[in-house]
């Protein structure tokens, strides 16, 4: 078995190697997205705790 042979996949190298290209990219995705979700809530809880710090001083 050659390089290309495997790389060919038995002839069904197109839907074999478009459903890898997918699955990375769907994983790709759900990190950048659960990242950014997380930054937002972060910040928005800081924001939550600086207001209740500010309120709770007067």
């Amino acid at each position: 078995m050659t390089m290309t042979d495997f790389l060919d996949m038995g002839g069904y190298a197109l839907w074999v190697w478009s459903a890898y290209g997918l699955t990375v990219l769907v994983m790709l995705a759900n990190v950048i997205l659960a990242r950014s979700r997380l930054r937002r809530s972060t910040a928005r809880l800081r924001a939550r705790a600086g207001r209740l710090a500010r309120s709770a001083t007067r």
